[in-house]
């Protein structure tokens, strides 16, 4: 998998921001049809081999499957595209409904939905066929019937959401439809096309465009030639951002990774680990579908980069479809470390495996001797330890404002490298309490030498079902004692009347 640059805070913030924003999708939609096989023989009458289905997958394709990635990492996504009024349309809209992704679709009779059918032998792609590709224009009652749903899309919406364009030359976006979204770019945020051919797009002005090293080639009619891909893409990009007059330029590279700019500075470089041709089917989906999440939460380009080339690797690991939801986009990002959201999905399928959750939380400002065993503790009481920690400004509140000492990045970083801690989530309010009713733990423990009682989440965690217990502390080890130790010890090393300088750090 690609080396991942992104904070697991940062990105959980970046998350949290663009989580239930609406975005519409509009182009050529499809529907991979995965046939997986096993072959032992060659057949009698040629010298070919004789395959057993094993398994058969139907996934959305195209502009399709960027609308479940979107969905997947938690935007609320709506398409508009023709389909078929066939057996293909109608699995088609199965997978979206699916998925959670709300379909406009507009049904076109006589217009077969394109279809791309996979035989694999082993994981091997021995065969693809295709039906239904580059049908033709679209009829003028179905180009009448298509901008109107996307009007209706708009209304439906509200005011300025973001916008994909996912045009593949299959006749989804007919020149009425694409001077309809070029004439009304006000009436969205971001927005960001992906098109095999750029040129009938000038004038969009959109706040990204993704090309392939190709498809940049065409449009700018240059050779691309064997050689530095991303040395050629970085000196592309001035070129390309002038043509498409899009604020940020992606061009990717496939196992190169890419190469993105925004004109603020030098361009940005993403890495990738070659993968399997069946592997990455839809991988610049979920691609693209990550780089409009993070635009649209006003992400740094960098970080929208790193971001949209960590969503496409993590759905390399097998052959069909490549989808990343939120949940494997924070395990890449760092195993331990989710938002709430993430964490509730991870808990179900600890629990559907018959493991008992524990549930713990605190400041773990400094961690120290205490805090180590006391999770040790609390990890041997179950299966499955989740930590909760307090953020910066919940600290502040309950300690004071020279507290804490760490910020809760390297806070969530230390506790997430113990081996005895599964989970790690940042919680904003004094008390976790709606952590605990969304994770509702078989084990609830807290530290101290108080009797369960006293703990103020003891009866929502016993109307749910849980336990309580407490802890006792390790003698002689607080945080708060090791603080006023260091403050004590730099007063005294300190000259006369720089205690005040000596504490600065430590604030």
């Amino acid at each position: 998998m690609a080396q991942c640059t992104i904070g697991s805070r940062q990105l959980a913030t970046m998350v949290d921001d663009w989580s239930g924003r609406p975005v519409l999708v509009v182009g050529d939609p499809m529907l991979d049809d995965w046939h997986f096989t096993t072959s032992e023989r060659l057949c009698r009458e040629a010298p070919a081999p004789v395959l057993r289905l094993r398994d058969r997958q139907l996934a959305a394709g195209g502009a399709a499957n960027t609308a479940v990635n979107l969905a997947a990492l938690g935007g609320r996504s709506l398409l508009v595209a023709p389909v078929g009024a066939d057996a293909g349309g109608d699995r088609l809209r199965d997978c979206l409904e699916r998925a959670g992704v709300t379909d406009r679709t507009v049904t076109q009779p006589g217009r077969p939905t394109p279809v791309k059918r996979r035989l694999l032998a082993d994981d091997q792609i021995v065969l693809r066929e295709d039906e239904g590709d580059a049908a033709g224009p679209l009829p003028d009652d179905g180009v009448r019937r298509l901008l109107r749903a996307l009007r209706g899309a708009v209304e439906e919406f509200g005011p300025r959401p973001a916008l994909v364009i996912c045009d593949y030359g299959l006749g989804a976006l007919p020149e009425p439809a694409r001077a309809w979204l070029v004439a009304n770019r006000e009436l969205f945020g971001t927005v960001t096309l992906d098109a095999h051919d750029l040129r009938p797009w000038r004038g969009l002005a959109p706040s990204a465009v993704t090309p392939s090293l190709a498809e940049a080639a065409h449009l700018l009619r240059r050779p691309s030639r064997p050689g530095d891909r991303a040395a050629t893409a970085a000196a592309w990009l001035p070129a390309l951002r002038e043509r498409t007059g899009a604020a940020v330029v992606a061009v990717t590279l496939d196992s190169d990774g890419a190469i993105v700019g925004d004109g603020d500075g030098q361009p940005h470089r993403t890495h990738a680990d070659p993968a399997a041709a069946s592997h990455a089917v839809g991988a610049g989906d979920a691609y693209l579908a990550a780089l409009t999440l993070a635009l649209a939460a006003a992400a740094p380009t960098p970080l929208g980069a790193e971001t949209a080339q960590l969503a496409a690797a993590v759905t390399l690991g097998g052959p069909g479809t490549c989808v990343c939801d939120r949940d494997a986009l924070f395990a890449a990002a760092d195993p331990a470390v989710t938002d709430a959201v993430g964490l509730a999905a991870r808990v179900r399928r600890r629990r559907a495996q018959g493991d008992r959750v524990v549930f713990t939380n605190g400041c773990f400002d400094v961690l120290h001797r205490g805090h180590v065993r006391y999770l040790e503790q609390a990890a041997a009481l179950g299966d499955v330890l989740v930590v909760a920690v307090n953020s910066d400004e919940s600290v502040r509140r309950l300690k004071g404002p020279d507290r804490p000492v760490n910020p809760v990045e390297d806070r969530v970083a230390v506790l997430a490298a113990l081996s005895c801690v599964d989970h790690v989530v940042v919680f904003e309010e004094d008390s976790p309490a709606d952590l605990i009713a969304t994770v509702r733990p078989e084990v609830y423990v807290k530290g101290g030498d108080y009797p369960p009682e006293l703990v103020p989440e003891a009866p929502l965690v016993r109307r749910l079902g849980g336990q309580v217990h407490c802890v006792g502390y390790v003698p002689d080890r607080s945080t708060s004692a090791i603080i006023d130790r260091i403050r004590a010890d730099a007063s005294e090393r300190a000259p006369s009347g720089t205690e005040s300088d000596s504490q600065g750090p430590l604030r």
